[in-house]
């Protein structure tokens, strides 16, 4: 088990098989140093656990643990293509979006689910520049999305 592995269980959280494309795309793709993923859905088991607009159907609170689901999708769609965790040299990037009720407003709070899972993980590796979008729905009325943009030892 990888260190990063490691983390996660001491979180009591482990790493999801790598989620079904739900369109015609990869789960994720590396190019030389870098790997980077289609926007991950928080689905599991196949499923998503809620749906709807966040500030709406959907609080501020679940959204944010569904952008933590989100982070755990990427990262095994990234081992899916490097093959261990380990080999994350830092996080890059992270997109966030957040499918808002006209007046909410609190998209980064939502996105931090994610961006907080990552640096209890990977440590400084996982400290990111981000961005937080507020839009009107997202595929399968999924109320969060997440993409990740990482690089990897140059070794690997």
């Amino acid at each position: 088990m990888s260190k990063v592995e490691e983390k996660l269980a001491e979180l009591g959280l482990t790493l999801p098989p790598v989620a079904a494309p739900v369109a015609a795309y990869v789960p994720a793709l590396r190019t030389g140093e870098f790997v980077f993923t289609s926007g991950q859905l928080p689905m599991v088991g196949g499923k998503l656990p809620s749906t709807g607009k966040v500030g709406a159907e959907v609080t501020p609170e679940e959204a944010k643990q569904l952008a933590q689901t989100c982070a755990l999708n990427a990262l095994a769609a990234v081992k899916s293509v490097i093959g261990d965790l380990d080999l994350i040299e830092r996080v890059v990037k992270v997109v966030g979006f957040v499918a808002s009720a006209p007046d909410f407003t609190g998209q980064p709070a939502v996105i931090n689910g994610a961006s907080e899972l990552l640096g209890q993980v990977l440590g400084e590796a996982g400290v990111h520049a981000r961005s937080a979008v507020g839009v009107t729905v997202l595929p399968l009325d999924a109320p969060v999305e997440v993409e990740l943009q990482v690089r990897i030892k140059t070794d690997a």
